[in-house]
């Protein structure tokens, strides 16, 4: 294998142990193999890509966005790479039908400027051994025919047709766009642009960062590493995130926050303090979120909130958010309307309670829209009209029965 340059780097056991594992779902080749490298204190290269097709980064990205602070702090190389080039062709992971928009370079740079301003949260791009800041328009766009050809010749159209997504799309008759088809050969290509050791990535992204192993090892007969981070997911399985419609962005306001982290199911507790928090695994490991989920949770709402902002605005966040759901806020001539077991968001656009669906989609981003019986926040404009008493905006109120 060829590696950086040598320099200094930490070589912890604990700490490495703690890189190579928290947060982490599956390391390619092997745990062993890296750990080997990091060991005898080699500076390893390393990226994750960030397609901005949107203007928010969200809980979901923080997750390796902490992976990426760590490799930092640890004085390693790390880049941060603005997909304003793969952003064109439309990544097709986990979508299941080809996107309405394609966005141009132009778009996709504007939108970049969102995310490196939200990514500061987390990650330094000044002072001690700065995270670099990188667009791969840059090369992506002077690739020739010849240079295109040469990347294509490295895959089989079997290889690329055997994703998961893909096989979804076969199967319910759905067509699969030859401009999001070539998707993991772009992806692929950054790793031998940057000459890179690692790449880092969501669980989702597995294909494409494999597709640039493959790559790297073809063209210029290099391994590269592969650390792929678990996937935060709600209380149902499904991964939060803007696809999904539940979003929990980094931009969203401290009260917003803390909000929509107490809505999550019980069972987001402890992949929340695992992902997205220092609390030590063994403390983590004795919780007992049955006794007492409530409390757990706001712990958990008031780190993220901390790390984000700081402890006094999360401090700030708690107490409002004990004040929204004080006894005796929902009024006593409480208007009642039926839910008919259809979706919050259709019901309460019928009923006049909101202008349109986009009204609703807008006050579910602001974390306006709560249910009053269970203390949460709806965080997805796609949930269901559950029985209960409802706080809408700052001052509607309405009680959804069957």
């Amino acid at each position: 294998m060829f590696f950086s340059q040598k320099s200094t780097t930490d070589t912890d056991p604990t700490k490495i142990e703690e890189l190579l594992t928290r947060g982490v779902e599956k390391i390619y080749p092997s745990k062993e193999s890296l750990k080997e490298v990091l060991l005898s204190g080699k500076k390893l290269k390393l990226y994750q890509g960030f397609d901005p097709t949107g203007d928010k980064l969200h809980i979901g990205h923080m997750v390796s966005l902490r992976k990426h602070r760590q490799w930092q702090d640890m004085g390693h190389e790390v880049i941060f790479l603005v997909g304003d080039g793969t952003g064109q062709a439309g990544d097709p992971t986990g979508k299941k039908k080809t996107r309405e928009k394609f966005f141009t370079g132009e778009e996709l740079r504007a939108n970049a400027k969102d995310y490196l301003d939200q990514a500061k949260k987390v990650v330094r791009f000044d002072g001690p051994n700065p995270i670099q800041i990188l667009y791969n328009g840059d090369w992506l766009n002077k690739l020739t025919l010849v240079d295109i050809l040469g990347i294509a010749q490295n895959f089989s159209v079997q290889q690329l047709i055997e994703r998961d997504m893909f096989q979804e799309r076969l199967k319910a008759g759905e067509s699969i766009n030859l401009r999001e088809f070539l998707y993991p050969l772009l992806q692929g290509y950054d790793s031998v642009a940057m000459d890179v050791d690692l790449e880092l990535g969501g669980s989702d992204q597995t294909f494409n960062m494999l597709a640039g192993r493959t790559l790297l090892k073809a063209m210029k007969g290099k391994e590269k590493f592969v650390m792929t981070t678990p996937l935060l997911s709600d209380s149902r399985g499904v991964k939060i995130g803007k696809s999904e419609g539940n979003v929990i962005a980094l931009t969203d306001t401290p009260d917003d926050l803390f909000g929509k982290i107490m809505s999550l199911g019980d069972d987001a507790i402890i992949p929340i303090f695992t992902l997205l928090t220092d609390t030590p695994q063994e403390e983590i490991d004795s919780f007992d979120v049955n006794r007492n989920p409530l409390e757990l949770k706001k712990r958990a709402a008031r780190l993220v909130v901390s790390q984000l902002y700081s402890e006094k605005r999360a401090t700030e966040a708690e107490v409002n958010f004990g004040k929204t759901f004080s006894d005796g806020e929902i009024p006593e001539n409480i208007e009642t309307i039926s839910g008919e077991d259809g979706m919050l968001g259709d019901v309460l656009v019928a009923k006049g309670i909101v202008e349109s669906k986009t009204d609703f989609k807008r006050l579910v981003s602001e974390g306006a829209v709560v249910n009053m019986d269970t203390h949460t926040t709806i965080v997805d404009w796609n949930s269901k009209a559950v029985p209960g008493s409802y706080k809408i905006g700052k001052k509607r109120f309405v009680k959804i029965v069957n």
